[in-house]
């Protein structure tokens, strides 16, 4: 008896779309423009790379241009294909809408292994993908914004702004092609540890709200509850370190490419990073006990586990295996949606990725704000807002007799700088997106999860936003 066939990640995403839609008044129609991918790119390149020519697969998508630019990131991967991108520019779509951002949702991908390529092939690479998204009218300020993903970051960002320069030099606005960059070339504060933060407001807020807690009986706050993390990448590493230091959580295990390894006593990230810089590998880090193989450590029984690698992690394989209270999806597409029918039954709590991981793509906003206004963050008002403050502690002091010690005056008195606003900006922003979903899920008394809850969220977002462009009723 052959297999059943594990559903795909477009067609996962596509049934969480049609359940949700079902939660809705809007029009069939119109449900089926916003669920559709409005346009693909698929190329083929040739690049040299050593003595040979290498045709290089890769893809563009655009699901929708009901608001522009579309957003979306570039991710290098040999599990590229046409249909993860549709899936992950469908996802970016909502994710948007969820968070206030107002972009279209669009994703690119290159087909290749980056770490079997040296520094410069990359650079040829990416640079080549650049050129073909130029020529196609498929980047732009105002038309299509990239960002990092799996396998790029803030290096490659700049080489596709520096392309984009190269071929648009007078464009004023040229420097919001693409998001993700170096801080000193037209980038932001905040954005590398972005993901991983909204991930940690996230979390955090569901565990302050009782009614969740008593559903799965835990106790109210983060602090203390034990937590397990799949890999340990830019959005992985950051979202355990400030779930550490700034939640207090107990990380008992961690899940990477090489293995998992558990100590129930706690791990420290920050060393465990720094161990596996050093080693190439978490596997014997002091302490540790190394786990029978890299997919055991998503199957220990723990509050909070956190799949932050690829898609597709807990399937109707091992599913049933799945002893988490909560999991919060920091990676795109981790779960199923046969999985997710079978953890909706058990009363697992699922923390959707299109709403848990919108970090990026906010603070990747905030960063577009920016190079459109050519001007950081905090510049107009630091001064004002410290010197207001000091005036302040000052008569403070004068009508107290009392004085204020030099650090805590330092502390009271500090203007804001780029990061504490981009910081302010991605809670506030992570905080009023929860409670939107949660008001939702508990309105609508059939739904089946925060997950329906997110997706109704941004389709009425997304209708109205077509409904004022005039094109439906």
């Amino acid at each position: 008896m052959s297999k059943a066939k594990e559903t795909s990640f477009l067609e996962s995403v596509n049934r969480n779309f049609d359940k949700a839609a079902e939660f809705t008044d809007i029009p069939k129609g119109l449900l089926n423009q916003i669920r559709v991918c409005n346009s693909v790119y698929e190329m083929r390149f040739p690049v040299r790379i050593g003595n040979q020519i290498q045709v290089i697969e890769a893809y563009r998508a655009q699901h929708s241009h009901h608001r522009l630019p579309t957003k979306g990131g570039i991710r290098y991967s040999q599990h590229v294909n046409k249909d993860e991108v549709e899936a992950l520019a469908a996802l970016m779509t909502y994710k948007c809408a969820i968070v206030d951002v107002p972009f279209g949702g669009a994703k690119g991908g290159v087909k290749i292994n980056p770490w079997q390529y040296t520094e410069e092939q990359l650079e040829k690479i990416t640079r080549r993908y650049t050129t073909e998204l130029i020529k196609k009218n498929f980047i732009g300020p105002g038309i299509d914004v990239p960002a990092p993903d799996y396998g790029t970051g803030p290096r490659e960002m700049a080489w596709i702004l520096d392309t984009y320069v190269t071929f648009k030099g007078g464009e004023i606005d040229a420097a919001g092609c693409v998001t993700g960059k170096p801080v000193n070339q037209n980038g932001i504060r905040g954005r590398n540890e972005a993901t991983g933060r909204g991930v940690f407001y996230g979390l955090r807020e569901l565990c302050q709200t009782e009614d969740a807690m008593k559903k799965i009986g835990l106790s109210k706050g983060l602090e203390g509850k034990t937590v397990v993390i799949q890999g340990l990448g830019n959005v992985g590493s950051f979202t355990g370190s400030i779930m550490q230091n700034e939640g207090g959580i107990k990380i008992i295990a961690v899940s990477e490419y090489e293995g998992s390894i558990y100590d129930p006593k706690g791990l420290d990230i920050e060393k465990l990073l720094k161990f596996r810089k050093e080693t190439g590998s978490i596997i014997g880090f002091p302490g540790s006990k190394k786990l029978a193989d890299r997919s055991a450590a998503l199957e220990l029984e723990c509050d909070i586990l956190i799949p932050a690698a690829l898609e597709n992690q807990i399937t109707k394989t091992n599913v049933k295996n799945i002893k988490a209270k909560i999991i919060g999806e920091a990676a795109n597409g981790p779960i199923s949606a046969d999985a997710e029918l079978v953890l909706n039954k058990k009363g697992i709590i699922i923390v959707p990725d299109m709403f848990l991981n919108a970090g990026g793509v906010t603070v990747s906003y905030f960063e577009w704000l920016k190079n459109l206004s050519h001007m950081r963050f905090g510049r107009m008002e630091k001064r004002f807002d410290s010197n207001t403050y000091s005036n302040f502690v000052g008569m403070v002091e004068k009508m107290t007799s009392k004085t204020i010690g030099v650090r805590e005056k330092e502390l009271l008195t500090k203007g804001a700088d780029e990061i504490d606003l981009v910081r302010s900006g991605l809670e506030e922003t992570m905080v009023s997106s929860f409670q939107q979903i949660w008001e939702t899920y508990k309105r609508k008394k059939k739904i089946d999860g925060l997950r329906s809850a997110a997706f109704v969220v941004a389709l009425e977002k997304i209708s109205n936003d077509y409904a004022n462009l005039g094109i439906f009723p």
